[in-house]
């Protein structure tokens, strides 16, 4: 794994993408988390699905973090993409986001519902 860490940004245009040194592993962790890959001229654009709302795009890009960041790359999630609230119980609560190095955010714990009746 490389010192560069994968960027999760929101583009100009909008888009939320991730670039960097994206091996096959970290390209399934984005794949995993909702992006999809598309070829280009100099290697593969991975990003999020057009139009599917803000809260839905912060909530796969914060999670595609605490993925990557659970693999052990390093991670720089732009500030703007926390989600408004805790991820479910399949996130791992206590994974950090991190935008420009340094924490910004941390989910808050949550409960998994009980298997006992």
């Amino acid at each position: 794994m490389a010192d560069k860490p994968i960027r999760i940004t929101r583009a100009p245009g909008g888009e939320v993408e991730a670039e960097g040194p994206i091996d096959a592993f970290a390209a399934s962790i984005l794949h995993r988390a909702g992006f999809l890959s598309q070829p280009v001229l100099h290697g593969t654009w991975h990003r999020l699905p057009f139009d599917l709302g803000t809260a839905w795009e912060n909530e796969h890009a914060a999670f595609a973090a605490e993925m990557l960041i659970a693999a052990r790359y390093p991670v720089a999630l732009d500030s703007t993409l926390c989600p408004a609230q805790p991820l479910g119980p399949a996130a791992p609560a206590s994974a950090r986001h991190f935008a420009a190095g340094t924490p910004s955010h941390q989910l808050q714990p949550t409960r998994a519902p009980s298997a006992r009746r």
